[in-house]
């Protein structure tokens, strides 16, 4: 199925499928590495459930970071600083997932840290209704602190080098995983794969080599490197 318009009504059918199975709203993960395509893709099944009159929170673990004086605190360069010490996990579920899982009260915050200014925000809390739809997309979504929040995992795939080659282009940065300032991100991807394995325990998997061409493939074990 290589199909945009395709995938993305096969992905928002799973979703409503699996959101009929539950009495609280459908937590949504859209995981996979920078450069993927996460958020183009939240952005385009929001729109599809939308126009099913669905009613849609879109969040990004992006608006969850740490402070920044937490974020480098063991360097600036380090990957284990990335993995332990770059987003507040505590107050994702606390604030965001946990509230629209099964014992929530459906009053939920989408932002918690602005990542232009280093602010932490306190801002109102919203309402959802019981067959919403959280679509959440964001790095590392099926480590253990975050998984077992989520009712459907969508993987977005796609090859390293591709990932780097988007990101200099829309970011500026050096287009070679290798290159110094990029080992922070590259390797605890790395590490991701070959330690959670998520390419395997996503509920859908998005080949997103090439984005206007999508597929959905099956689940299946990650490359260890």
């Amino acid at each position: 199925m290589g199909d945009r318009t395709a995938v993305l009504n096969a992905l928002a059918d799973r979703v409503q499928a699996r959101s009929r199975e539950l009495v609280h709203p459908c937590r949504v993960g859209i995981d996979g590495a920078d450069g993927a395509g996460k958020t183009t893709l939240r952005c385009d099944l929001a729109t599809e459930l939308r126009a099913r009159g669905i009613q849609v929170i879109e969040a990004s673990l992006d608006d969850f970071h740490h402070v920044k004086a937490r974020r480098y605190r063991r360097g600036r360069d380090s990957w284990q600083g990335y993995w332990h010490d770059a987003f507040d996990l505590r107050r994702v579920r606390r604030e965001l997932l946990e509230p629209l899982g099964l014992a929530g009260d459906l009053r939920y915050r989408t932002r918690g840290h602005d990542l232009a200014t280093d602010e932490v925000l306190d801002g109102p809390w919203e309402s959802a209704d019981l067959d919403s739809v959280l679509l959440f997309d964001g790095v590392l979504l099926q480590r253990p602190e975050l998984a077992q929040a989520l009712d459907y995992v969508i993987f977005v795939d796609a090859p390293e080098d591709e990932r780097y080659r988007r990101m200099a282009v829309r970011d500026g940065i050096d287009p070679d995983p290798e290159a110094l300032k990029n080992l922070r991100y590259t390797l605890v991807q790395r590490h991701y794969r070959w330690s959670r394995e998520p390419l395997r325990w996503a509920d859908a998997v998005v080949d997103n080599t090439d984005p206007e061409l999508p597929e959905l493939v099956p689940p299946a074990v990650a490359p260890t490197r």
